[in-house]
């Protein structure tokens, strides 16, 4: 008979998708630890608390079976975010704490938690916590991974263009991405401008609004496929654009207004690329699906690279969105970093060379005309990402063959 530590073989051959959240760095390492035994499933770490706990709490229910939350570093919100995950009792909450409240626990239990574990905490007592959780999701109907699978296959993808310092050419590439996604590739695509309060991809493709990114999130309790449909704009290569404010206005807005937002645009595009420039939290970009790809944008630079290393230090989380790193007006010739140190200095491989080409560039801000619309060497790279995102195989071109006549 085994012991009431050992884990049934029953439970430890279902693969399980386990969210850690704590800001606490040595107490997250401590629950990492104590699920070493249960080693069939994915774990996610979140070095912090997601901000928005309504639209995050729909994100983690959806994508996790269960979430191991710290409650000693916010206990007010950690109990929000507990209510708004368990509020449909698909998903399974485990709760630990250094300082057992019991009026905490009784809030906890009441919020639907599963389990309340105090620290430090075993491998032994996670064991039997999962496997309480494990049987219980037995019980339950596979109506959610069902759900989860229709709903996974009805989302479009998310194309984050973001960089660590101004200046880098993220807008320049994210609408040069979205004109050939849209008129090359004939997918139906949406251009989100977060780069607030100024963006300018608007400006670059020579299009005007009434409305903007502003006017959606600032009606986010009320938005939905139709409202989003009102708000955009078509450009003529068929690419559907939500701009920037053309006037500055106050762009503070909660984090369930910027997720909702994604949530309803990849719904109804296949392709939704976000202008996120330079302002975008590292914190909020980890809430990202796997499903998601966030294309760092850099230069060659001591300062670029420097900072580059940092974000990308936050946001390369495992089981999170894939990042691909993109080195903007590259010019081998002209460098004093060799492409080995780049390497280093980003802790990961170059997916993306574009080169550098001032006049198409300034050509393009000044005329609002795509680069796309010429051939020249940026366009034939950013042609070639739309062909790798799209899953397509680039076509070799011809040899010409040299006659004596």
């Amino acid at each position: 008979m085994s012991s009431s530590n050992e884990i049934p073989d029953s439970l430890t051959s279902m693969p399980l998708t386990i969210a850690v959240i704590s800001p606490d760095a040595y107490h997250r390492d401590e629950v990492i630890a104590s699920l070493a035994r249960f080693s069939n499933g994915t774990i996610r770490e979140f070095i912090s608390y997601p901000a928005g706990a309504g639209v995050v709490a729909q994100a983690l229910r959806q994508d996790f079976d269960v979430v191991i939350i710290d409650l000693d570093s916010d206990p007010d919100y950690a109990l929000e975010l507990v209510e708004n995950i368990c509020i449909d009792g698909s998903t399974n909450v485990i709760v630990y704490s250094s300082t057992p409240d019991p009026a905490m626990m009784l809030n906890c239990m009441r919020a639907g938690a599963r389990e309340f574990l105090p620290i430090p905490i075993s491998a032994e007592a996670m064991s039997e916590a999962l496997v309480r959780v494990s049987a219980r999701r037995l019980e339950m109907p596979v109506q959610k991974s069902v759900k989860r699978n229709m709903m996974q296959e009805s989302k479009g993808k998310l194309l984050m263009f973001m960089s660590a310092k101004g200046g880098a050419g993220v807008t320049t590439l994210a609408c040069s991405l979205g004109v050939s996604l849209a008129q090359e590739f004939n997918q139906r695509t949406l251009l989100i401008d977060m780069c607030l309060p100024l963006g300018d991809a608007a400006l670059n493709l020579g299009v005007t609004s009434e409305y903007s990114s502003v006017s959606a999130l600032q009606n986010f309790h009320r938005l939905d496929g139709s409202l989003l449909a009102s708000l955009v704009v078509r450009h003529d290569s068929g690419l559907y654009i939500l701009p920037a404010p053309s006037e500055l206005t106050a762009t503070r807005f909660e984090n369930d207004a910027v997720f909702k937002l994604l949530r309803i645009a990849r719904q109804e595009f296949d392709y939704v690329v976000v202008d996120a420039g330079s302002r975008f939290d590292a914190h909020d970009a980890v809430m990202l699906d796997n499903s998601a790809t966030i294309f760092m944008v850099t230069q060659i630079g001591i300062p670029e690279l420097r900072n580059s290393n940092r974000l990308i230090k936050q946001l390369v989380i495992d089981g999170g969105p894939k990042v691909e790193i993109i080195v903007n007006r590259f010019d081998s010739e002209s460098s004093d970093i060799e492409e080995w140190q780049i390497k280093k200095a980003l802790t990961q491989p170059i997916q993306w060379k574009i080169p550098n080409d001032y006049a198409a560039v300034r050509k393009m801000q000044n005329l609002g005309t795509p680069l796309n619309r010429e051939d020249s060497q940026i366009a034939r790279s950013i042609r070639q990402m739309g062909e790798t995102i799209c899953g397509l195989t680039p076509i070799p071109k011809k040899k010409k063959r040299l006659g004596f006549f």
